[in-house]
């Protein structure tokens, strides 16, 4: 069957139903809230803290990817059905894919080939509602902004130019990026310019994914801010009374999603933020929930490990308490050629020397993530392309640096590929004595706390910041936020700000063109080049090659 395509992988498969799939966490029949037979939420009380603590949390990441991803999500799922086979008691634990690019060019995100999450459909479409909760809570906000504008009773009296918060829909529509609104007379509102962002850019989601319970989600809706009065004084949505009404409409959607892989083994997914211009990892009360009903919780961050992993670790993991034992770095051969110096055309031809100058890249990652006293293991994702030398060539100069690098055939052979992968993280995770730090102390200050993601992680030399970026600084500062996180929003194609700079730069500044504010995700979130927050679609987009039939069969989605 390895000629099947990921979707009809998963439609021969005969789903168990969910709960029995929650029998394997010990997990009662009567705490799921069932969404059909294969999907279900789990409430938050089986969150237990002792075992968040105690038991083994693997960050899966990779290194600096080509346009076409290097197969985090299967790594991650395919790592998890090793685990499981080498007898370890395992859940994969990942983001919600977003419906933008599942219709635009990088497909679903629910694994591939024999290492999938099912019902695939589902989680690539709908799933349980919760991007369509985050997507109404935002688009409430906006409601109520611009209805304070309009109404005599109540008007916080608002500066329409300083409004910073905008709408979100779940597609990629470039033609939404800036409009107009309030046309039409007195009636339809007070005319000013506004844009959509992408579902998962919203800072909604952020908060969603940052959130440890819900009192602290409804706080966190309260204190996002929205821009400025005419008097100059900060307005946040708490000023509109809108966080419960906001909150009302995720009391579902702050509950993870429990489904399964396809060898029958727990998957929880929960939240989708996109880790170039948000955080780019699941939710943290996910996070604790596969780490308090199973040994070993598998969780992936996007792009690479500059962007996502960073995030993860100096970000989620600092706030959440989260101790993550083994950083699992995914590579491809392809990308090694990319970053070597291939073109788009190359990417599939063996040449050992283009494998060897991209490793430079693959060595960066290491080092970076040896920074927060973590020891990583590379899987390398295996493609048919793939030479024998090629390989022997990544494992020989993963073994000179003291790494462990192991062939990861998950798409292929499902478990039986990734067993090797598995015995490598356990042994780091047992044998290897590490003791995550983040790289920064949040109470640092803001210059100090971006210098050193650039310097460390990046490479860079320096860091040069626009004018707009000195008085969103000078702005920062006046509302007391100094003590926040640090987001990057920059290109996931390179260490630096420029995406044509591939390998491992040297000798670079990366330029602050402006910094946003997230005051409920509690985020400061420097932009890097020309970051959108809205994509745009392909000029031929994967929707093209869908189809539905009769019975309600899907082809085409992967």
């Amino acid at each position: 069957m390895a000629h099947l395509s990921d979707i009809e992988i998963a439609q021969a498969k005969e789903l168990q139903h969910i709960t029995k799939i929650a029998s394997k966490l010990s997990i009662k029949e009567d705490d799921l809230e069932l969404y059909g037979k294969y999907k279900a939420k789990l409430p938050l009380h089986l969150i237990d803290e002792e075992k968040v603590k105690e038991n083994n949390l693997v960050l899966v990441t990779a290194l600096t990817p080509t346009p076409a991803g290097e197969g985090k999500t299967t790594v991650s799922i395919g790592l998890t059905e090793g685990l499981n086979k080498i007898g370890k008691q395992a859940t994969v634990v990942l983001r919600e894919p977003s419906l933008g690019p599942v219709f635009g060019i990088k497909g679903g995100a629910a694994g591939g080939g024999y290492s999938q999450v099912v019902p695939m459909e589902d989680i690539n479409l709908h799933f349980t509602g919760d991007f369509n909760a985050v997507e109404k809570a935002n688009n409430l906000l906006s409601a109520l902004i611009d209805n304070n504008l309009q109404s005599k009773v109540n008007n916080l009296n608002i500066d329409p130019r300083t409004i910073l918060w905008k709408r979100v829909i779940d597609m990629n529509d470039r033609a939404l990026r800036q409009i107009t609104i309030g046309l039409g007379g007195t009636a339809n509102g007070i005319p000013r310019e506004d844009g959509f962002n992408i579902t998962p850019a919203s800072e909604v989601m952020a908060i969603l994914c940052m959130a440890t319970d819900f009192d602290n989600l409804k706080e966190r809706l309260g204190n996002i801010f929205i821009g400025f009065t005419f008097d100059k004084k900060p307005v946040f949505a708490k000023d509109l009374n809108a966080e419960n009404a906001m909150a009302i409409l995720l009391k579902d959607a702050i509950k993870p999603n429990l489904v399964q892989t396809l060898e029958e083994n727990p998957a929880i997914i929960h939240g989708g933020p996109f880790a170039n211009i948000a955080q780019g990892t699941n939710t943290i009360i996910a996070t604790k929930m596969g780490l308090s009903l199973s040994d070993y919780a598998v969780t992936e961050a996007g792009f690479g490990a500059d962007l996502g992993a960073e995030k993860f670790l100096n970000i989620k993991s600092a706030f959440a308490g989260l101790n993550p034992k083994c950083v699992v770095l995914v590579a491809t051969i392809r990308a090694l050629r990319h970053h070597g110096g291939a073109q788009k055309e190359e990417y599939n031809t063996p040449n050992v020397e283009r494998v060897a100058e991209g490793f430079k890249n693959l060595e960066k990652h290491i080092e970076n993530i040896r920074k927060y006293n973590i020891e990583p293991v590379v899987a390398v994702n295996s493609f048919i392309s793939d030479s024998d030398e090629e390989v022997k060539f990544v494992v020989e100069a993963c073994s000179e640096l003291g790494v462990h690098a192991v062939v990861s055939e998950g798409w292929a052979k499902g478990g039986e590929g990734t067993q090797d992968l598995a015995r490598a993280v356990v042994d780091v995770v047992e044998n290897k004595a590490t003791e995550f730090k983040p790289l920064y102390d949040w109470k640092s200050p803001v210059k100090e706390k971006i210098a050193t993601i650039a310097k460390e992680i990046y490479g860079a030399d320096d860091v040069i910041y626009d004018k707009k970026a000195m008085l969103n600084l000078r702005r920062i500062d006046r509302l007391g936020f100094n003590d926040f996180a640090i987001c990057m929003a920059k290109t996931q194609k390179s260490f630096s700000d420029d995406d044509k700079l591939i390998g491992r730069p040297t000798g670079f500044s990366v330029t602050v063109r402006e910094i946003e504010i997230a005051a409920g995700a509690e985020f400061i979130i420097p932009i890097l080049g020309k970051m959108m927050r809205m994509p745009g679609l392909p000029g031929k987009p994967a929707s093209e090659g869908m189809s539905i039939d009769n019975e309600g069969v899907i082809s085409g989605l992967s």
